[in-house]
């Protein structure tokens, strides 16, 4: 089948854009490693039962409208389809079911999401430490809870829901350390007017803190110092916080520093991308209707900076409506029109962000962790060695990656890339976007050899290892 558009990722932005496109007589493909459309933020919402929707809330809820939307339209949909190349012509590469195929299209539409940040402290490879996001898919899988005591410790509104969502199902939340610095307050107050022009979840937030009150679980502000104890398993967390050093016991640690852009396919095409100092993250370039600088490439959601799922929502489909408009389906007027209201609403969600961004900036020591703190939990590198490549002479990820294999695992340096960035611009007293990030090489996932070889499968198709490794 012949397509006008490839949309990578199922998730609000991408479920938006495929549905938008299709109205306009687009022909859409929408290639989705998960088994279900939703992406993150709506995991299986569309097979969620009435007491699971009540235990995740409205938020969550709300994603059932656009569900619909997608399934309504008239999209080619790959479920279970991992993208593990993609060049500069707009070729994709997929695996599914065992089997690989190559696609393009004139268009091609990036909507990969958000990572969480990685939060490299002592102990946080011990069993029995997860990211909250992890626990949060349990809860959207499951539903499943961690049994025991648990303690969530980090910074941002993750966190918090996570916190009430596990208090909600019968969880024991036996603490929650906040390591957010002081300073964040009084850099927050200073967006405080603009978040009151649109002031829901502001309320949210609200409501959040008084659940936890409510349910009286210990508290715990501007934490440093973390650790986790645990020889074969966490048992506690230490940490500092109100001049006093503190251990609680734990059965389950569930770390969270924020989420930041999923930028793995932006840097294989080689976009350009800018270190955004209030989010601590890497955005790719892109214009107001999310067109990159590569000709026929678009990016929308929060793999082009966090705003959240309604933001996505609407950059998927203003991205939707500028792509029809570039390949001649609409004109001008029509797409401004219809841009209109989704204008308006990505204003509003936009309108919380820079007070977001500064309530839950995370501390500065979570990106430069101590000398023997695992920073490349593959190849089992601490933040010592990569401050020993500094030294050596490496002036960015690249050579320190060569030199110390720190990189080289199966994430291919989606856990450690932003940890090593900051950790060798601290040492050489440089900025994150003078010192860069990894580049990244396909395949961008590990893939079974048998998967690669069926590519030679195809008329005339010849495939070298030398083809993926340069």
């Amino acid at each position: 089948m012949t397509h006008d558009l490839i949309v990578i990722g199922g998730g609000p932005a991408g479920m938006a854009a495929a549905a938008t496109a299709a109205a306009l007589g687009l022909r859409v493909a929408l290639l989705d490693e998960q088994p279900r459309p939703g992406g993150q933020i709506y995991r299986n919402v569309g097979i969620a039962d009435a007491s699971v929707k009540t235990l995740l809330g409205a938020d969550y809820a709300a994603g059932e409208p656009l569900l619909k939307q997608f399934d309504d339209a008239e999209v080619d949909y790959r479920a279970g389809a991992l993208v593990w190349d993609i060049d500069r012509e707009r070729t994709v590469t997929i695996v599914a079911d065992g089997q690989a195929e190559r696609m393009s299209a004139p268009h091609l539409l990036i909507a990969t999401g958000a990572l969480e940040r990685p939060s490299p402290v002592p102990g946080w490879t011990l069993p029995g430490v997860m990211n909250a996001g992890a626990a949060q898919i349990a809860l959207k899988s499951g539903p499943s809870i961690p049994e025991g005591k648990v303690v969530l410790a980090g910074t941002g509104p993750l966190l918090l829901l996570v916190a009430c969502q596990l208090l909600t199902a019968g969880a024991d939340v036996a603490a929650l350390v906040e390591t957010a610095p002081r300073g964040n307050r009084l850099a927050a107050l200073r967006t405080l007017p603009r978040a009151l022009a649109a002031p829901a979840p502001l309320f949210k937030g609200a409501r959040m803190l008084a659940q936890l009150r409510r349910a009286r679980v210990r508290w715990y502000r501007h934490a440093t110092n973390l650790e986790i104890d645990g020889d074969t398993y966490a048992t506690a967390l230490r940490f500092d916080a109100g001049g006093e050093q503190h251990t609680v016991v734990a059965d389950m640690v569930l770390l969270h520093h924020g989420v930041v852009p999923n930028t793995q396919l932006t840097r294989l095409l080689l976009i350009e991308h800018r270190w955004d100092d209030a989010q601590r993250a890497w955005r790719p370039l892109r214009d107001a209707w999310g067109a990159s600088p590569l000709a026929g490439v678009w990016i929308a959601g929060d793999g082009a900076g966090i705003e959240g799922a309604r933001a996505a929502q609407a950059s998927g489909t203003l991205a939707a409506l500028g792509i029809a408009h570039a390949a001649g389906r609409i004109e001008q007027a029509q797409r401004d029109q219809r841009a209109s209201a989704w204008w308006r609403m990505l204003a509003r969600e936009r309108a919380a962000r820079p007070f977001l961004d500064a309530l839950f900036r995370p501390p500065d020591w979570i990106g430069v962790p101590g000398d023997d703190t695992m920073v490349c939990r593959c190849e089992e590198v601490t933040a010592g060695r990569v401050r020993e490549m500094a030294r050596m002479g490496c002036a960015g990820p690249n050579q320190t990656k060569f030199f110390s294999r720190c990189g080289m695992g199966p994430c291919q340096g989606r856990l450690c890339g932003l940890t090593v960035t900051q950790i060798l611009a601290d040492e050489q007293h440089s900025s994150p976007q003078a010192v860069g990030a990894y580049r990244v090489r396909a395949p961008i996932k590990p893939i079974p050899l048998h998967a690669l070889a069926s590519l030679c499968n195809e008329p005339h198709e010849t495939v070298s290892l030398k083809e993926f490794s340069e």
